[in-house]
């Protein structure tokens, strides 16, 4: 048989299947080739806190706290009251309203007060005032927000050395205050009770909080009182 030289045509055709193939091989090769997508484990609770992304405050992802309730208790230190003269203002202000410490009288209470203490000696004197704070609003009215009530006495005494003595009036002095209406007590904090003694020209003072006298011990007697109330101060 002769040899027969091959047509275009048939040259075409042999190149396209190569070309075929070959394009098959390539893509069995990358199908081989590719990772098997795995799907993600199960997301674990380990009890960890969650920290929030940047820009969202931690309370957001945080249970809802339940509110505190505030317990005066004996041990709750008071705030000291300033020395007399003007006030100064507070350093602190809120929503528009600027603190200073203040006083406010209370005529009727002072009256009644000192009448009391008149009973049991006729020399004595007393007052009661409210000490607290102003509230300084923007527009420059004030708003006098009371803390608590103090009392103030003068008495006078046949002996100043006489702890006995001085602790009978504290003894009398409280029983007055303490006998005083509720309504008629300004400000939610126990007040302080300032008693000054008089024995000619010398004089002997003692202060304290209402409940720094109501949490003595009741087995004391008068001169211990004083004494425990004196140094206390």
């Amino acid at each position: 048989m002769s040899w027969q030289e091959p047509t275009r045509i048939e040259i075409r055709l042999v190149l396209m299947r190569r070309g075929f193939c070959a394009v098959l091989l390539l893509i069995v090769i990358l199908c081989a080739c590719s990772p098997t997508p795995v799907a993600p484990p199960p997301l674990q609770s380990t009890g960890a806190a969650v920290t929030p992304p940047p820009g969202i405050p931690a309370s957001a992802t945080s249970r809802p706290l339940s509110p505190t309730k505030l317990v005066a208790t004996l041990s709750t230190p008071h705030i000291e009251q300033p020395p007399d003269g003007p006030s100064t203002l507070a350093p602190t202000s809120s929503q528009g309203c600027a603190y200073r410490w203040a006083y406010q009288d209370l005529p009727d209470l002072s009256n009644d007060f000192q009448s009391a203490l008149q009973e049991l000696q006729p020399g004595a004197k007393g007052y009661a005032f409210a000490f607290g704070e102003d509230c300084i609003h923007d527009d420059g009215t004030v708003t006098f927000l009371p803390m608590e009530t103090d009392f103030n006495s003068t008495l006078p005494v046949s002996d100043l050395s006489d702890d006995a003595e001085l602790g009978d009036w504290i003894i009398r002095v409280m029983q007055v205050i303490e006998n005083i209406p509720p309504e008629q007590i300004r400000g939610p904090r126990p007040g302080r009770v300032s008693l000054l003694f008089e024995s000619g020209a010398d004089r002997t003072g003692v202060s304290f909080y209402i409940d720094q006298y109501q949490a003595l011990p009741a087995n004391l007697n008068s001169a211990e009182i004083f004494r425990l109330l004196r140094e206390s101060q």
